[in-house]
Protein backbone atom coordinates (compact mmCIF):
# COMPACT_ATOMS: atom_id res chain seq x y z
CA UNK A 1 0.00 0.00 0.00
CA UNK A 2 1.40 3.70 -0.88
CA UNK A 3 2.05 5.94 1.83
CA UNK A 4 2.22 9.78 1.79
CA UNK A 5 3.97 11.99 4.10
CA UNK A 6 2.00 15.76 3.91
CA UNK A 7 1.56 18.28 6.49
CA UNK A 8 -2.12 18.86 5.42
CA UNK A 9 -2.26 22.69 7.13
CA UNK A 10 -0.39 23.59 4.48
CA UNK A 11 -1.30 24.42 0.94
CA UNK A 12 2.03 24.81 -0.45
CA UNK A 13 4.76 22.22 -0.70
CA UNK A 14 5.58 18.90 -1.70
CA UNK A 15 3.54 15.74 -0.72
CA UNK A 16 6.18 12.48 -1.44
CA UNK A 17 3.85 9.44 -1.91
CA UNK A 18 6.30 6.27 -1.44
CA UNK A 19 4.45 4.03 -3.57
CA UNK A 20 4.46 -0.24 -3.88
CA UNK A 21 6.53 -0.55 -6.75
CA UNK A 22 9.81 1.25 -4.72
CA UNK A 23 9.09 4.37 -6.95
CA UNK A 24 8.64 7.98 -5.15
CA UNK A 25 5.74 10.36 -6.62
CA UNK A 26 6.31 13.59 -5.57
CA UNK A 27 3.37 16.09 -5.81
CA UNK A 28 2.94 19.48 -6.05
CA UNK A 29 0.11 20.61 -3.23
CA UNK A 30 -0.70 24.24 -4.87
CA UNK A 31 -0.78 22.73 -8.54
CA UNK A 32 -1.76 19.14 -8.14
CA UNK A 33 0.89 18.63 -10.81
CA UNK A 34 2.84 15.24 -9.60
CA UNK A 35 5.90 13.25 -11.11
CA UNK A 36 7.99 10.24 -10.08
CA UNK A 37 11.12 8.53 -9.90
CA UNK A 38 13.13 6.22 -8.13
CA UNK A 39 14.20 8.99 -5.37
CA UNK A 40 13.39 11.52 -3.80
CA UNK A 41 15.64 13.95 -5.93
CA UNK A 42 14.81 12.10 -9.16
CA UNK A 43 10.64 12.57 -8.74
CA UNK A 44 11.37 16.52 -7.29
CA UNK A 45 13.17 17.10 -10.67
CA UNK A 46 10.62 15.69 -12.82
CA UNK A 47 8.29 17.46 -10.72
CA UNK A 48 10.11 20.87 -11.75
CA UNK A 49 9.85 19.85 -15.17
CA UNK A 50 6.23 19.29 -14.99
CA UNK A 51 5.70 22.22 -13.62
CA UNK A 52 7.25 24.04 -15.83
CA UNK A 53 5.31 22.48 -18.38
CA UNK A 54 1.85 23.18 -17.01
CA UNK A 55 2.86 26.62 -16.38
CA UNK A 56 3.70 26.98 -20.66
CA UNK A 57 7.20 26.42 -20.33
CA UNK A 58 8.99 24.18 -23.00
CA UNK A 59 9.10 24.13 -26.70
CA UNK A 60 6.21 23.76 -29.07
CA UNK A 61 6.04 20.90 -31.22
CA UNK A 62 6.85 21.66 -34.54
CA UNK A 63 6.51 19.81 -38.18
CA UNK A 64 9.93 18.52 -38.45
CA UNK A 65 9.34 16.66 -35.09
CA UNK A 66 6.26 15.11 -35.89
CA UNK A 67 8.51 13.97 -39.23
CA UNK A 68 11.19 12.74 -37.10
CA UNK A 69 9.54 10.90 -34.12
CA UNK A 70 7.56 9.37 -37.11
CA UNK A 71 4.09 10.46 -36.07
CA UNK A 72 0.77 10.88 -37.61
CA UNK A 73 -0.42 14.60 -37.61
CA UNK A 74 -3.87 15.29 -36.53
CA UNK A 75 -6.43 17.01 -35.13
CA UNK A 76 -7.97 17.17 -31.94
CA UNK A 77 -10.99 15.40 -32.40
CA UNK A 78 -10.42 13.60 -35.69
CA UNK A 79 -10.85 10.18 -34.23
CA UNK A 80 -13.92 9.08 -32.52
CA UNK A 81 -13.18 8.75 -28.88
CA UNK A 82 -13.15 5.50 -27.35
CA UNK A 83 -16.37 4.11 -25.47
CA UNK A 84 -15.06 4.59 -21.93
CA UNK A 85 -14.38 8.44 -22.59
CA UNK A 86 -17.98 9.02 -23.90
Amino acid sequence: MASATRDASNKEGVEFIHEDDGSITARDIETGVASFGETKAEALRMLAEAIELHEGGGEPVTDEDIEEWDLEETEPGDKELPEFMR
